[in-house]
């Protein structure tokens, strides 16, 4: 089956997060090609329609997947057939832009996927899947403390607490972390940012780290939570998305309110009870391996559905 998968480009390169999906679905047998939108707003995506439509005309895909909203109204408009959408965003919540995706999803769109039972419940829409975003589970895996620390060169006779987003996005909320963060400063616990890492080194950061802090207004489905999970961090985070569903009853996570008190004092749980948890016997169905077979049966089902 060939498919070409849809998305934004304005990096430059493809997302780690659909890179990861393409590569996970290569392993299954699945030809992935990619198309990658650039420009800026509505208008700069839109002026992608007739390069689209020219690689649909010039090439023959069994379909084609978007990713995100956007990329999904180009995708349509561009005469996609049949065409997957995946919603990865918390704004698919907005009340303008659920609208649009309720009218692209009835006359449009063949299937939608969403990453969470939140995001289902906030577009009220009934004819979507909800299949979550996998984790690399070769990539995301336990490593030692202390030579994680040594890779980046954080100090081992210190505490560490990893917020794990870039704090320039208002979204992620960084002025609470740092509020919470500074009800606890004695100088023996350092607050790491996660930006401008290699998606790749990522692993060594959360390894390092005695927490992995997530203080988000808002989230889709954190793929930051499960990889956490998968490299048995502790965790405290706000209860956004599907976290607390990821989390569920695994000891040395917490989900906290939007207080800074009570985020504080979670870590001060967490960093009592200084061990590595077992996340990632809780999130073994939520493998790329196990996605990846999910998405094969999707797009096989949806295949015959259209010949």
């Amino acid at each position: 089956m060939k498919v070409l998968f849809v998305s934004s480009g304005n990096s430059g390169n493809i997302s780690q997060i659909i890179k990861a999906q393409g590569n996970s679905l290569q392993k299954k047998g699945i030809c992935i090609d990619y198309f990658l939108i650039k420009g800026n707003g509505i208008k700069g995506y839109l002026r992608n329609i007739p390069l689209l439509k020219k690689k649909l005309k010039k090439e023959n895909y069994d379909l084609v997947h978007a990713h995100f909203s956007l990329t999904g109204y180009v995708a349509a408009l561009s005469g996609a057939k049949p065409l997957v959408v995946s919603l990865m965003g918390w704004n698919v919540k907005k009340t303008t832009t659920r609208h649009v995706i309720k009218l692209f999803e009835r006359i449009f769109w063949d299937t939608t996927i969403v990453k969470s039972n939140d995001m289902k419940n906030g577009l009220a829409i009934k004819n979507v899947k909800v299949i979550p975003n996998g984790v690399d589970f070769a990539l995301f895996k336990p490593i030692d403390k202390l030579k994680a620390q040594q890779k980046i060169g954080w100090n081992s006779n210190k505490k560490h607490i990893l917020f794990a987003a870039n704090p320039s996005r208002p979204i992620k909320n960084y002025a609470l972390a740092k509020s919470a963060f500074n009800r606890i400063s004695n100088g023996n616990i350092e607050l790491h940012l996660l930006e401008d890492v290699d998606h790749k080194e990522v692993v060594y950061y959360m390894n390092g780290a005695d927490i992995v802090l997530l203080t988000s207004y808002d989230e889709g489905s954190p793929n930051v939570i499960k990889e956490a999970m998968a490299c048995n961090c502790q965790i405290v985070t706000t209860n956004v998305g599907d976290v607390k569903e990821i989390i569920g009853q695994t000891e040395g996570c917490y989900i906290s309110t939007f207080n800074p008190d009570d985020i504080s004092n979670k870590i001060m749980l967490a960093l009592d009870r200084n061990k590595k948890t077992n996340g990632r016997e809780n999130i073994k169905h939520l493998s790329s391996e196990k996605i990846s077979e999910e998405i094969v049966l999707l797009y096989n089902a949806l295949k015959k559905k259209t010949l």
